[in-house]
Protein backbone atom coordinates (compact mmCIF):
# COMPACT_ATOMS: atom_id res chain seq x y z
CA UNK A 1 0.00 0.00 0.00
CA UNK A 2 3.10 2.60 1.13
CA UNK A 3 4.86 2.07 -2.37
CA UNK A 4 1.49 2.50 -3.95
CA UNK A 5 0.44 5.44 -2.46
CA UNK A 6 4.43 7.38 -2.76
CA UNK A 7 4.48 6.91 -6.93
CA UNK A 8 2.70 10.55 -8.01
CA UNK A 9 5.09 12.01 -5.20
CA UNK A 10 8.29 13.80 -6.65
CA UNK A 11 11.47 11.68 -6.04
CA UNK A 12 12.88 14.44 -3.98
CA UNK A 13 13.88 12.12 -0.31
CA UNK A 14 14.99 9.10 0.12
CA UNK A 15 12.54 8.57 2.28
CA UNK A 16 12.98 5.59 5.58
CA UNK A 17 10.18 2.80 5.12
CA UNK A 18 8.14 3.95 8.48
CA UNK A 19 5.00 6.46 8.50
CA UNK A 20 3.73 7.73 11.55
CA UNK A 21 0.22 8.31 12.11
CA UNK A 22 -0.13 9.63 15.73
CA UNK A 23 2.40 11.17 18.52
CA UNK A 24 2.22 12.30 22.25
CA UNK A 25 4.68 14.18 23.99
CA UNK A 26 8.52 12.76 23.29
CA UNK A 27 6.99 9.57 21.69
CA UNK A 28 5.81 8.66 17.63
CA UNK A 29 3.52 5.25 16.77
CA UNK A 30 3.42 4.06 12.83
CA UNK A 31 1.21 2.55 11.34
CA UNK A 32 1.52 -1.03 12.93
CA UNK A 33 1.67 0.55 16.79
CA UNK A 34 4.63 0.19 17.28
CA UNK A 35 6.01 3.24 19.60
CA UNK A 36 9.09 5.31 19.14
CA UNK A 37 11.41 7.41 21.09
CA UNK A 38 11.90 10.60 19.33
CA UNK A 39 15.07 12.68 19.14
CA UNK A 40 14.78 14.28 15.63
CA UNK A 41 11.27 16.55 16.35
CA UNK A 42 10.89 16.85 12.72
CA UNK A 43 14.32 18.18 12.20
CA UNK A 44 14.34 20.74 15.31
CA UNK A 45 10.89 21.36 14.69
CA UNK A 46 8.58 20.26 17.40
CA UNK A 47 10.14 22.05 20.14
CA UNK A 48 6.81 21.07 22.30
CA UNK A 49 6.61 17.43 21.45
CA UNK A 50 3.46 16.31 19.70
CA UNK A 51 0.25 16.74 19.97
CA UNK A 52 1.11 19.38 23.29
CA UNK A 53 -2.69 20.39 24.24
CA UNK A 54 -2.12 24.27 24.53
CA UNK A 55 -0.72 23.95 20.74
CA UNK A 56 -3.92 21.91 19.50
CA UNK A 57 -5.93 24.49 21.62
CA UNK A 58 -4.72 27.83 19.81
CA UNK A 59 -4.81 26.11 16.40
CA UNK A 60 -8.53 24.31 16.82
CA UNK A 61 -9.53 27.86 17.86
CA UNK A 62 -7.62 29.73 15.74
CA UNK A 63 -8.86 27.53 13.07
CA UNK A 64 -12.48 28.25 13.94
CA UNK A 65 -12.68 31.79 13.85
CA UNK A 66 -10.05 32.82 10.94
CA UNK A 67 -7.43 30.96 9.52
CA UNK A 68 -5.96 33.03 6.63
CA UNK A 69 -7.02 37.14 5.20
CA UNK A 70 -4.26 38.59 3.33
CA UNK A 71 -1.18 41.11 4.26
CA UNK A 72 -3.59 43.81 2.35
CA UNK A 73 -5.20 44.27 5.61
CA UNK A 74 -3.96 44.38 9.38
CA UNK A 75 -3.61 40.85 11.15
CA UNK A 76 -3.64 41.28 14.77
CA UNK A 77 -2.25 37.95 15.63
CA UNK A 78 0.50 39.10 13.44
CA UNK A 79 1.02 42.50 15.26
CA UNK A 80 1.04 40.59 18.77
CA UNK A 81 3.84 37.41 17.31
CA UNK A 82 5.73 40.54 16.23
CA UNK A 83 5.37 42.64 19.69
CA UNK A 84 6.56 39.16 21.60
CA UNK A 85 9.71 38.31 19.15
CA UNK A 86 10.99 41.66 18.83
CA UNK A 87 10.96 41.86 22.63
CA UNK A 88 12.10 38.64 23.46
CA UNK A 89 15.24 39.17 21.05
CA UNK A 90 15.85 42.82 21.19
CA UNK A 91 14.56 43.48 17.46
CA UNK A 92 12.71 46.48 16.52
CA UNK A 93 11.10 45.05 13.64
CA UNK A 94 9.70 41.37 11.82
CA UNK A 95 8.76 40.36 8.44
CA UNK A 96 6.69 37.07 7.86
CA UNK A 97 6.86 34.26 5.84
CA UNK A 98 6.35 30.31 5.73
CA UNK A 99 9.91 28.62 6.57
CA UNK A 100 13.32 28.88 7.02
CA UNK A 101 14.65 29.33 3.05
CA UNK A 102 12.19 32.25 2.79
CA UNK A 103 13.21 34.10 6.48
CA UNK A 104 16.89 33.56 4.93
CA UNK A 105 16.03 34.91 1.77
CA UNK A 106 14.52 38.30 3.08
CA UNK A 107 17.40 38.72 5.03
CA UNK A 108 19.19 38.40 1.70
CA UNK A 109 16.77 41.02 0.43
CA UNK A 110 17.51 43.05 2.64
CA UNK A 111 21.32 43.19 2.99
CA UNK A 112 20.85 44.05 -0.79
CA UNK A 113 18.81 46.64 -0.52
CA UNK A 114 20.64 48.32 2.98
CA UNK A 115 24.25 47.61 0.00
CA UNK A 116 22.25 49.67 -2.83
CA UNK A 117 21.37 52.65 -0.14
CA UNK A 118 24.77 52.84 0.68
CA UNK A 119 26.22 53.45 -2.79
CA UNK A 120 27.06 49.60 -3.31
CA UNK A 121 26.54 48.40 -6.99
CA UNK A 122 27.06 44.62 -6.06
CA UNK A 123 26.66 44.35 -2.62
CA UNK A 124 28.35 40.89 -1.40
CA UNK A 125 27.39 38.94 1.69
CA UNK A 126 29.98 36.87 3.40
CA UNK A 127 28.95 33.63 4.13
CA UNK A 128 30.45 29.72 5.76
CA UNK A 129 32.16 27.05 4.46
CA UNK A 130 29.75 23.56 5.24
CA UNK A 131 26.89 26.49 5.85
CA UNK A 132 23.25 25.71 4.95
CA UNK A 133 20.58 28.17 4.40
CA UNK A 134 18.22 26.44 2.42
CA UNK A 135 16.79 25.80 -1.13
CA UNK A 136 15.85 28.41 -2.94
CA UNK A 137 18.36 29.84 -5.29
CA UNK A 138 19.94 32.66 -3.54
CA UNK A 139 19.76 30.33 -0.23
CA UNK A 140 21.69 27.56 -1.80
CA UNK A 141 24.24 29.81 -3.38
CA UNK A 142 24.82 30.85 -0.09
CA UNK A 143 24.96 27.27 1.31
CA UNK A 144 28.21 26.14 1.59
CA UNK A 145 27.63 22.32 0.00
CA UNK A 146 28.27 21.65 -3.63
CA UNK A 147 26.13 18.56 -3.54
CA UNK A 148 23.34 21.19 -2.52
CA UNK A 149 24.27 23.15 -5.55
CA UNK A 150 24.73 20.73 -8.30
CA UNK A 151 22.82 20.95 -11.44
CA UNK A 152 21.18 24.39 -10.30
CA UNK A 153 23.98 26.72 -11.81
CA UNK A 154 24.21 29.42 -12.97
CA UNK A 155 24.42 30.07 -8.78
CA UNK A 156 23.81 34.09 -8.19
CA UNK A 157 26.83 36.41 -7.89
CA UNK A 158 27.48 38.53 -4.43
CA UNK A 159 28.41 36.05 -1.93
CA UNK A 160 32.05 35.60 -0.66
CA UNK A 161 32.44 32.28 1.26
CA UNK A 162 35.11 32.13 4.28
CA UNK A 163 35.98 28.61 6.58
CA UNK A 164 34.15 28.77 10.10
CA UNK A 165 35.48 30.07 12.74
CA UNK A 166 38.05 31.40 11.55
CA UNK A 167 37.89 35.64 12.21
CA UNK A 168 41.23 36.18 10.43
CA UNK A 169 39.54 35.03 6.90
CA UNK A 170 36.79 37.44 7.86
CA UNK A 171 39.41 40.24 8.32
CA UNK A 172 40.98 39.24 5.04
CA UNK A 173 37.91 39.64 3.17
CA UNK A 174 36.92 42.86 4.81
CA UNK A 175 40.14 44.33 3.63
CA UNK A 176 40.07 43.01 -0.11
CA UNK A 177 36.47 43.57 -0.69
CA UNK A 178 34.87 46.58 -0.89
CA UNK A 179 31.57 45.58 -1.92
CA UNK A 180 31.14 42.82 1.31
CA UNK A 181 27.55 44.61 2.77
CA UNK A 182 26.52 42.12 5.45
CA UNK A 183 28.08 38.34 7.26
CA UNK A 184 25.22 35.65 7.11
CA UNK A 185 26.09 32.82 10.08
CA UNK A 186 24.73 29.75 11.80
CA UNK A 187 25.70 30.12 15.51
CA UNK A 188 25.57 26.29 16.05
CA UNK A 189 26.31 25.13 12.20
CA UNK A 190 22.91 22.70 11.76
CA UNK A 191 23.52 20.32 8.80
CA UNK A 192 27.20 20.91 8.99
CA UNK A 193 27.79 18.61 11.81
CA UNK A 194 26.34 20.78 14.88
CA UNK A 195 29.39 22.83 14.60
CA UNK A 196 29.26 25.71 17.33
CA UNK A 197 30.93 29.50 16.91
CA UNK A 198 32.21 30.55 20.17
CA UNK A 199 31.70 33.85 21.89
CA UNK A 200 35.15 34.95 21.21
CA UNK A 201 34.43 34.94 17.40
CA UNK A 202 30.97 36.24 17.95
CA UNK A 203 32.35 39.64 19.74
CA UNK A 204 35.30 39.73 17.14
CA UNK A 205 32.76 39.61 14.12
CA UNK A 206 30.20 42.12 15.50
CA UNK A 207 33.58 44.12 16.44
CA UNK A 208 34.24 43.58 12.32
CA UNK A 209 30.52 44.77 11.19
CA UNK A 210 30.48 48.06 13.10
CA UNK A 211 33.83 49.11 12.15
CA UNK A 212 32.86 48.40 8.34
CA UNK A 213 29.34 49.22 8.51
CA UNK A 214 28.19 45.98 7.75
CA UNK A 215 24.76 44.40 8.96
CA UNK A 216 25.62 41.20 11.00
CA UNK A 217 22.84 38.36 10.13
CA UNK A 218 22.26 35.03 12.04
CA UNK A 219 20.71 32.27 10.66
CA UNK A 220 19.22 31.08 13.82
CA UNK A 221 16.55 28.44 12.11
CA UNK A 222 17.41 25.55 13.80
CA UNK A 223 19.16 27.56 17.02
CA UNK A 224 16.35 29.38 17.46
CA UNK A 225 13.18 29.70 20.16
CA UNK A 226 14.70 27.43 22.83
CA UNK A 227 16.49 24.93 21.31
CA UNK A 228 19.84 25.77 22.55
CA UNK A 229 18.74 26.63 26.21
CA UNK A 230 18.25 30.50 25.76
CA UNK A 231 15.40 31.95 23.36
CA UNK A 232 18.24 32.45 20.51
CA UNK A 233 21.50 31.24 20.27
CA UNK A 234 23.25 34.81 20.31
CA UNK A 235 22.47 34.91 24.20
CA UNK A 236 25.04 32.94 24.87
CA UNK A 237 27.43 35.28 23.99
CA UNK A 238 25.52 38.44 24.58
CA UNK A 239 26.16 40.14 20.95
CA UNK A 240 23.20 41.43 19.53
CA UNK A 241 22.76 41.09 15.60
CA UNK A 242 20.93 43.55 13.40
CA UNK A 243 19.19 40.43 11.40
CA UNK A 244 18.08 37.74 12.47
CA UNK A 245 16.23 34.35 10.31
CA UNK A 246 13.75 31.99 12.38
CA UNK A 247 11.07 29.42 11.18
CA UNK A 248 11.28 25.31 12.71
CA UNK A 249 10.72 25.49 16.35
CA UNK A 250 8.93 29.06 15.98
CA UNK A 251 5.39 27.51 15.29
CA UNK A 252 5.81 24.29 17.53
CA UNK A 253 5.17 21.76 13.91
CA UNK A 254 3.25 24.49 12.04
CA UNK A 255 5.20 26.46 9.10
CA UNK A 256 6.43 29.87 9.76
CA UNK A 257 9.28 31.53 9.26
CA UNK A 258 10.26 35.71 10.24
CA UNK A 259 13.24 37.81 9.26
CA UNK A 260 13.87 40.15 12.41
CA UNK A 261 16.16 43.34 12.02
CA UNK A 262 16.86 46.08 14.60
CA UNK A 263 17.97 49.50 13.98
CA UNK A 264 19.24 50.74 10.39
CA UNK A 265 18.21 47.30 9.00
CA UNK A 266 14.76 47.21 10.24
CA UNK A 267 14.03 50.67 8.00
CA UNK A 268 15.15 49.17 4.62
CA UNK A 269 12.19 47.40 3.01
CA UNK A 270 9.45 49.64 2.52
CA UNK A 271 6.02 49.15 0.75
CA UNK A 272 6.36 46.96 -2.42
CA UNK A 273 9.80 45.77 -1.12
CA UNK A 274 9.33 41.97 -0.12
CA UNK A 275 6.16 40.10 0.58
CA UNK A 276 4.62 36.42 1.58
CA UNK A 277 0.43 35.93 0.79
CA UNK A 278 0.86 33.68 3.35
CA UNK A 279 3.38 35.00 5.49
CA UNK A 280 2.33 35.24 9.39
CA UNK A 281 -1.59 34.32 8.36
CA UNK A 282 -4.07 34.02 11.78
CA UNK A 283 -3.26 30.44 11.96
CA UNK A 284 0.78 29.98 12.11
CA UNK A 285 0.75 32.79 14.71
CA UNK A 286 -2.19 31.59 17.18
CA UNK A 287 0.42 28.54 16.67
CA UNK A 288 3.60 30.70 17.70
CA UNK A 289 2.25 32.36 19.98
CA UNK A 290 1.02 29.50 22.01
CA UNK A 291 4.23 27.79 21.58
CA UNK A 292 6.46 30.73 22.93
CA UNK A 293 3.62 30.62 26.22
CA UNK A 294 4.02 26.83 26.58
CA UNK A 295 7.95 27.29 26.82
CA UNK A 296 7.80 30.44 28.92
CA UNK A 297 5.05 29.05 31.21
CA UNK A 298 6.65 25.41 31.52
CA UNK A 299 10.50 26.15 31.56
CA UNK A 300 11.40 25.02 28.77
CA UNK A 301 14.11 27.12 27.87
CA UNK A 302 15.80 25.65 31.64
CA UNK A 303 15.07 22.50 30.36
CA UNK A 304 16.57 22.59 27.31
CA UNK A 305 20.15 23.33 29.13
CA UNK A 306 19.17 20.90 32.07
CA UNK A 307 18.47 18.22 29.88
CA UNK A 308 20.94 18.95 26.97
CA UNK A 309 23.72 18.97 29.33
CA UNK A 310 22.64 15.73 30.99
CA UNK A 311 22.67 13.62 27.79
CA UNK A 312 26.10 15.27 26.67
CA UNK A 313 27.76 14.26 30.55
CA UNK A 314 26.31 10.81 30.01
CA UNK A 315 27.01 10.23 26.57
CA UNK A 316 30.74 11.54 27.12
CA UNK A 317 30.67 8.97 30.12
CA UNK A 318 29.78 6.36 28.03
CA UNK A 319 31.68 7.01 24.91
CA UNK A 320 34.28 9.25 25.52
CA UNK A 321 37.19 6.96 25.70
CA UNK A 322 35.89 4.88 22.85
CA UNK A 323 38.48 4.91 19.75
CA UNK A 324 36.12 6.19 16.66
CA UNK A 325 34.87 8.82 19.00
CA UNK A 326 35.74 12.41 17.79
CA UNK A 327 33.76 14.45 20.21
CA UNK A 328 30.85 15.29 21.74
CA UNK A 329 29.51 18.74 21.64
CA UNK A 330 26.60 21.32 21.10
CA UNK A 331 24.55 23.19 22.93
CA UNK A 332 21.12 22.66 24.82
CA UNK A 333 19.34 20.17 22.96
CA UNK A 334 21.03 20.53 19.95
CA UNK A 335 23.89 17.84 20.61
CA UNK A 336 26.31 16.73 17.95
CA UNK A 337 28.48 13.39 18.53
CA UNK A 338 31.21 13.07 15.41
CA UNK A 339 32.65 9.86 15.01
CA UNK A 340 35.94 9.17 12.87
CA UNK A 341 34.02 7.06 10.21
CA UNK A 342 30.72 7.53 7.96
CA UNK A 343 27.83 6.31 10.09
CA UNK A 344 24.35 6.90 8.15
CA UNK A 345 23.69 3.21 8.98
CA UNK A 346 23.25 3.76 12.52
CA UNK A 347 19.52 5.38 11.75
CA UNK A 348 17.84 2.46 11.12
CA UNK A 349 19.75 0.48 13.62
CA UNK A 350 18.19 3.07 16.11
CA UNK A 351 14.91 2.94 14.16
CA UNK A 352 14.28 -0.88 14.17
CA UNK A 353 15.09 -0.48 18.17
CA UNK A 354 12.44 2.08 18.53
CA UNK A 355 14.89 5.61 18.27
CA UNK A 356 14.69 8.26 15.97
CA UNK A 357 17.99 9.57 15.42
CA UNK A 358 19.45 11.47 12.82
CA UNK A 359 23.20 11.41 10.67
CA UNK A 360 24.16 14.83 9.27
CA UNK A 361 27.68 15.83 7.56
CA UNK A 362 28.48 12.10 6.90
CA UNK A 363 29.68 11.27 10.63
CA UNK A 364 27.92 13.82 12.84
CA UNK A 365 24.38 11.40 14.65
CA UNK A 366 22.68 15.22 15.45
CA UNK A 367 20.29 14.83 18.21
CA UNK A 368 17.85 17.76 17.96
CA UNK A 369 14.91 16.20 20.91
CA UNK A 370 11.85 17.88 21.74
CA UNK A 371 12.28 20.82 24.65
CA UNK A 372 9.83 19.04 26.56
CA UNK A 373 12.06 15.78 27.19
CA UNK A 374 12.19 14.85 31.06
CA UNK A 375 14.90 12.83 32.55
CA UNK A 376 13.75 9.52 31.86
CA UNK A 377 13.56 10.21 28.02
CA UNK A 378 16.96 11.64 28.30
CA UNK A 379 18.44 8.49 30.30
CA UNK A 380 16.48 6.30 27.48
CA UNK A 381 18.42 8.41 24.96
CA UNK A 382 22.02 8.18 26.36
CA UNK A 383 21.86 4.25 26.81
CA UNK A 384 20.23 3.77 23.14
CA UNK A 385 23.06 6.06 21.55
CA UNK A 386 26.00 4.50 23.66
CA UNK A 387 24.78 0.69 23.14
CA UNK A 388 24.62 1.47 19.15
CA UNK A 389 27.63 3.49 18.91
CA UNK A 390 29.65 1.26 20.73
CA UNK A 391 28.79 -1.99 19.26
CA UNK A 392 28.80 0.14 15.15
CA UNK A 393 32.66 1.37 16.55
CA UNK A 394 34.06 -2.36 17.82
CA UNK A 395 32.24 -4.03 15.33
CA UNK A 396 34.07 -2.49 12.26
CA UNK A 397 37.12 -2.39 14.15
Amino acid sequence: MGDAMSTHLMNTYTRQPVAFVRGEGAYLWDEHGKRYLDAVAGVAVNGLGHAHPRLVKAISEQAASLIHTSNLYRVLRQEELAERLCSLSGMDRAFFCNSGCEANEAAIKLARMYGHGKGIDVPTIIVMEKAFHGRTMATLTATGSRKIQAGFEPLLAGFARVPFNDIDAVRQVADHNKNVVAVLVEIVQGEGGVNVLGADYMKQLRQICDQQGWLLMLDEVQTGIGRTGKWFGFQHSGVVPDVIALAKGLGGGMPIGACLARGTAAEVFTPGSHGSTFGGNPLACAAALATLDAIDQEGLLENATRIGEHIRVGLRAALGSLPGVVDIRGEGLMIGIELDRPCAELVAIAREQGVLINVTADKVIRLVPPLIYGQAEADALIAAVASYVTLFLTQAA
